[in-house]
């Protein structure tokens, strides 16, 4: 038998040291795939939130949804359209490289450009500055006292691990393309992607390297995409995975009936709400030559009356969510409880909208809906389709998985009704506002997820003025006036607020926040 030196016996017990005492695997599925490792391709939470394990932003939010520092140790305003960021030392890529201001910049150029689904996260941002090796200026578009918040999602990159794989442009989904960035990964996060099959399992490990104390004990991390609802449910209860993300509420009682398997519920910032094609003289998909029926405001009226969200939520939901007729949330900066009531109405005054707006008879169009991303989707808009039928519009649903159904509502938006929802990363109505309520304008990240083509001049007026307001009474007061706004125009059928349901072995230690991430780094297997 071959001896076994001392010097390797030391090499092998101080590899054993380093392991945290109780470390194990962890394995989890969720209803979707992030789609990408590109941290700029898909401004979407499963993809920002499964990325933000590998890559990391200058700021994040702890435990408890405080702000807290990542990358940048502090940020201060040095001028009223200025935010001093000073930038943490020594830290590494996962390649070994050093984080320095040249990443930052960088980053910014790449979310900035082509193929780049993150331009909106800098929309108020006039320039960036490099003040040297380790501070940079973010100079806004006039005073931003929620910058910071602003910059929850955006992820940083190696400026030279790009250029060396030539990897500087975002990688561009709606065509279709895939790069060296799409596949691999290269963060700063406290887990490196080992490996990656799309649409399949992607394996991770933990970081040696990582700046930060580490909480978890999790020696790799094995994910894999359950679209399925049945096949998610069959998985935890069968032991297969750890933990689910995206329980269908269904399945609440048989997981816990289940003596090592636990529930968990929480409220999430997200609104869920049905859109319409404001924008086009025709429907892409509906039966009137030259006619839009949804630019008429009654019509839209009539939509809301018609889709019954207390049905929605106690017959589809069982009552896991909150009734929302307005399009941000309890928990949102800006959330008014006057402004979120019922709209008044029944079937029979929105079937006379429909016949004062010239549709008596109704119109047929086609209704988009992903089948495996939100709660209960492709339930809720299924109900939805009898709802409408009841005031004449005879819709013509089309379900598919979120990685298809995600490019109808990107542009060049080709859908003429649909349902999604919106968390908005920064916790302010401000974000729901400029991504969901602002004019379109071409080249412009502002009203860039504003599927339906909504314009309000007045509404425009009062977001720029928002995005600029110190006084925090008088800021409220605006976005109060142009949620309000925008509730009266009809763009959106807000109907409920979402709860996050996920299901876990008792024997997993996680953190459930309520912008619906899932940060790896809290997560402890006993």
């Amino acid at each position: 038998m071959k001896k076994v030196s001392s010097l390797a016996l030391m090499a092998v017990a101080l590899l054993m040291g380093s392991t945290p005492a109780g470390a194990a695997n962890f394995r989890w599925g969720a209803d979707s795939d992030p789609g990408t490792m590109d941290p700029h391709s898909r401004n979407v939470t499963p993809t920002i939130s499964f990325l933000s394990n590998i890559y990391e932003p200058l700021v994040r939010r702890s435990r408890e949804m405080k702000l807290e520092a990542a990358l940048a140790t502090s940020w201060t305003n040095t001028a009223p359209d200025t935010w001093r960021f000073a930038l943490r030392r020594n830290v590494k890529f996962h390649d070994g490289s050093p984080f320095t201001a040249d990443d930052v910049i960088f980053t910014v150029g790449r979310t900035r450009g082509p193929g780049s689904a993150l331009a909106g996260v800098l929309a108020s941002v006039a320039d960036v500055k490099k003040v040297d090796d380790f501070a940079v200026d973010v100079i806004t578009k006039g005073p931003n006292p929620i910058l910071p918040y602003e910059l929850l999602g955006w992820l940083m990159m190696s400026k030279t691990w790009a250029e060396a794989r030539n990897v500087t442009q975002a990688t561009n989904l709606a065509s279709q393309q895939s790069t060296y960035a799409s596949t691999n990964a290269n963060g700063t996060g406290p887990f490196k992607l080992r490996s990656r099959v799309a649409d399949s399992t992607a394996v991770l490990e933990p970081n040696p390297a990582w700046w930060d104390k580490v909480e978890h004990n999790l020696t790799e991390v094995t994910f894999n995409p359950l679209a399925n609802p049945a096949t998610r449910v069959a998985a935890i209860v069968s032991g297969e995975v750890d933990m689910i993300y995206g329980l269908p509420v269904s399945a609440v009682p048989q997981v816990q009936a289940r003596p090592n398997l636990r529930v968990l519920r929480s409220p999430e910032m997200r609104t869920m709400y049905f859109g319409m094609d404001m924008s086009r003289p025709e429907l892409i998909d509906g039966n009137l030559k030259g006619q839009n029926p949804f630019k008429d405001k009654r019509v839209r009226e009539a939509v809301r009356i018609a889709i019954d969200a207390e049905q929605i939520h106690n017959v589809v939901m069982r009552g896991f969510g909150a009734l929302n007729y307005i399009m941000v949330g309890p928990g949102v900066e800006g959330f008014d409880p006057a402004l979120n009531v019922k709209p008044a109405g029944d079937l029979a005054a929105a079937q006379k909208l429909m016949a004062d707006a010239g549709f008596p008879n109704g119109f047929e169009t086609g209704m988009d809906c992903s089948n495996d991303r939100f709660m209960n989707d492709e339930q809720i808009c299924t109900s939805v389709v009898s709802m409408l039928a009841k005031i004449g519009i005879k819709v013509k649903l089309r379900t598919q998985p979120f990685s298809q159904y995600v490019k109808l509502i990107n542009p060049p938006y080709e859908t003429s009704l649909f349902y999604v929802g919106w968390g908005g990363a920064t916790g302010d109505a401000h974000n729901y506002l400029i991504n969901l309520m602002a004019t379109r304008a071409q080249g412009s990240p502002r009203g860039l997820f504003n599927v339906g083509g909504y314009s309000n001049t007045k509404v425009d007026t009062l977001i720029d003025q928002i995005q600029v307001e110190l006084d925090p009474a008088k800021r409220r007061g605006m976005i109060g006036d142009a949620l309000k706004l925008v509730r009266d125009d009809v763009p959106y059928v807000p109907i409920m607020q979402q709860v996050i349901v996920w299901a876990a072995k008792d024997n997993i230690d996680l953190v459930q926040p309520a912008d619906a991430y899932f940060p790896l780094r809290f997560v402890r297997v006993r």
